[in-house]
């Protein structure tokens, strides 16, 4: 049988730039930042082959011994960070997303945050001392997985939300406390049951499968029918998924996400441009959740370059190593 999935991490990588075919852009690229030495959190992809196979079956169940494959590459990324997926003491979180040979932006799912449960959300307060920001993950995660994988419509979750935002009188979710969001979870919850009819599922690797699965069957929904139609885009290529673990941005006012590109995408200059978010996680910055600032100092508005100048000339640093400007 031939090789379905791909370790990337500690300065090596099973892939890269020229197996965008198999792993997908983002796999490949991901391979290629490992083999140039950039600092990305370890992972692996599953390739595009599984993706036509998936589909073939059509039954939407995962091939057999794919996530044998899958534990045992596991192994590896835990090894890398010294945790364990599904660990009730040191738990590591991961990110599921899709990835095609090219970009389908917005088309796929993602799941962030993947592998909390009950235990594991007390593990990950108590290993942090950080409570709020266990919870404000398992939150988003509850709601993600329910939406992407479990379908149950997003507009439930986002209602009960705003409705505790208002309760609470604060505007921004940042703004809940702890305690708050543990209500939110409660509430999340009983959305899922009583949409489907059973328990949030509480086993990480069962929750991998349900994403996994979900990320392959989002290569044939309605959108990403009419996004390759309209980019003349095969319909045989299939997605590859990208298992990475988790970096959180949303661990307190010290901590952000953002984007960044070294073209100014509206005009095309050869200029560093992005734009960020303090205390969130990367789907904020694209779902218009938040208003996000910009990453270089411009009209003054509180620009990453002052409000966090160290972050700032690292990432200029490894643009300007890889010659990229």
């Amino acid at each position: 049988m031939s090789q379905r999935v791909y370790f990337f991490g500690d300065a090596r990588a099973e892939g890269d730039a020229s197996m965008r075919n198999l792993l997908g852009g983002k796999g490949a690229n991901l391979a290629e930042m490992v083999n140039l030495g950039l600092p990305v959190p370890p992972g692996f992809t599953i390739n595009t082959e599984v993706c036509a196979e998936f589909n073939a079956g059509g039954n939407g169940r995962l091939p057999d011994g794919l996530m044998d494959e899958v534990r045992q590459t596991m192994k590896k990324v835990e090894a890398s960070l010294g945790k364990s997926f599904g660990d009730d003491s040191n738990p590591l979180l991961l990110s599921v997303r899709s990835g095609a040979r090219v970009s389908m932006p917005g088309m796929m799912d993602t799941v962030l945050n993947l592998g909390l449960n009950d235990d594991t959300v007390a593990a990950l307060s108590q290993a942090t001392d950080n409570p709020r920001f266990a919870n404000d993950s398992y939150r988003r995660f509850l709601q993600m997985y329910g939406n992407v994988v479990l379908g149950v419509d997003g507009h439930l979750f986002e209602t009960a939300l705003d409705a505790l935002k208002e309760e609470k009188g604060v505007e921004q979710d940042p703004d809940l406390s702890a305690a708050d969001l543990g209500e939110l979870i409660r509430s999340y919850k009983t959305i899922v049951r009583e949409a489907k009819g059973q328990e949030f599922p509480q086993d990480p690797w069962d929750q991998l499968a349900g994403a996994v699965a979900a990320v392959f069957s989002s290569w044939n929904t309605d959108r990403a029918h009419a996004y390759r139609s309209m980019h003349d885009i095969p319909g045989d290529w299939g997605t590859a998924v990208n298992v990475q673990a988790m970096v959180f941005g949303n661990m307190g006012d010290d901590c952000a996400t953002g984007v960044a590109f070294t073209r100014d995408p509206s005009t095309g200059e050869r200029v560093f441009y992005g734009e960020y978010l303090v205390n969130a996680q990367g789907e904020d910055v694209v779902a218009g959740v938040r208003t996000p600032r910009r990453v270089r100092r411009a009209d003054g508005a509180q620009s990453l370059e002052e409000v966090m100048p160290a972050a700032y000339e690292e990432l200029v640093g490894i643009v300007q190593t890889l010659d990229l400007l």
